[in-house]
């Protein structure tokens, strides 16, 4: 079994790295949070003092930052992990950031003589906890092939998408096209409604014809339809509007960077950001759909 050093132990983080535990993997993890060690360490993780602590002696590096500057700030610099990490250490880096910064990661890695791969996930934290989460990996080949065997406990699904930042763009493009999908979903199920369907049969039609979507199946944003949707509790976050509203803007910021309109996106990230003018940033971006019925309007 490997020494894992896990830098980031949040709503993903943490169950990830419990997996990992459970895998047979000696874990050392580090978070700025101490509420998230000690949560960590309840699921057998070891706490870490600092990154040195973290990455001394570790075969796999995993971090899962919430941005681009977070893992910038963990990697580079006296205190980060090209700083303390051996050079025979495989650098995983399964955040959801920006190209540039993903670029650069790649690149002060290699001319640091370290492997590193891009291989941020999808699958949410249910995905996390259940160890069902599809990874898109980019970098070198052996890179890529040596991390898809750390990765494997963690997992349902893992995807080479080709070399450096590719992971990240394939992540970028999926979750755009999932947030657009929340908003069509949200429109369709209150617009039903309203014309009198009941929504659970709407529901059942909606998830076999051409309105299917993981959204519609995972977080139909109407209480009492979908078992795992937030709507059934009060949009407790299962991925929260800030967070989407940070996954939306990297890829209208990729689009901008390559002339690519995108017209649909820019409106669904305005909509995010209505929900975070109104102090709903911490709640369940499926909250999305009290856009659409009126109970929640924006005064921007």
């Amino acid at each position: 079994m490997a020494v894992v050093a896990w830098i980031g132990l949040g709503n993903m983080g943490g169950p990830m790295s419990a997996n990992m535990v459970a895998a047979g993997h000696e874990v050392r993890g580090f978070d700025l949070n101490p509420d998230a060690v000690a949560t960590a360490v309840t699921a057998g993780v070891t706490a870490a003092l600092s990154i040195a602590d973290a990455v001394a002696g570790a075969d796999v590096v995993f971090t899962m930052l919430p941005r681009g500057e977070h893992a910038r700030a963990v990697y580079f610099g006296n205190e980060g992990v090209l700083a303390h990490a051996d050079t025979t250490t495989l650098l995983v880096d399964s955040s959801t950031i920006d190209i540039d910064t993903a670029q650069a990661l790649h690149d002060a890695a290699a001319a640091a003589g370290f492997r590193f791969v891009d291989a941020p996930v999808s699958g949410g934290m249910s995905g996390a906890t259940a160890g069902t989460l599809t990874f898109m990996i980019g970098g070198e080949a052996d890179a890529v092939t040596t991390a898809t065997a750390y990765i494997q406990p963690m997992a349902a699904n893992i995807i080479p998408t080709g070399g450096a930042t590719t992971g990240q763009a394939a992540k970028i493009c999926n979750n755009l096209m999932l947030f657009i999908n929340l908003a069509a979903t949200a429109e369709g199920a209150v617009l039903a409604e309203r014309l009198g369907l009941d929504k659970r049969v709407f529901w059942n039609i909606a998830s076999v014809s051409s309105g299917d979507s993981w959204a519609l199946r995972t977080w139909y944003p109407v209480k009492d339809v979908v078992e795992t949707a937030a709507a059934n509790r009060d949009f407790a976050p299962t991925f929260t509007t800030a967070l989407a509203s940070k996954d939306i803007g990297l890829a209208i910021a990729a689009a901008r960077a390559t002339n690519t309109p995108l017209e649909i996106g820019e409106h669904v990230a305005g909509l995010f950001q209505r929900l975070i003018d109104e102090g709903e940033g911490g709640k369940d971006c499926s909250m999305i759909v009290k856009l659409v019925d009126g109970t929640l309007q924006s005064h921007a």
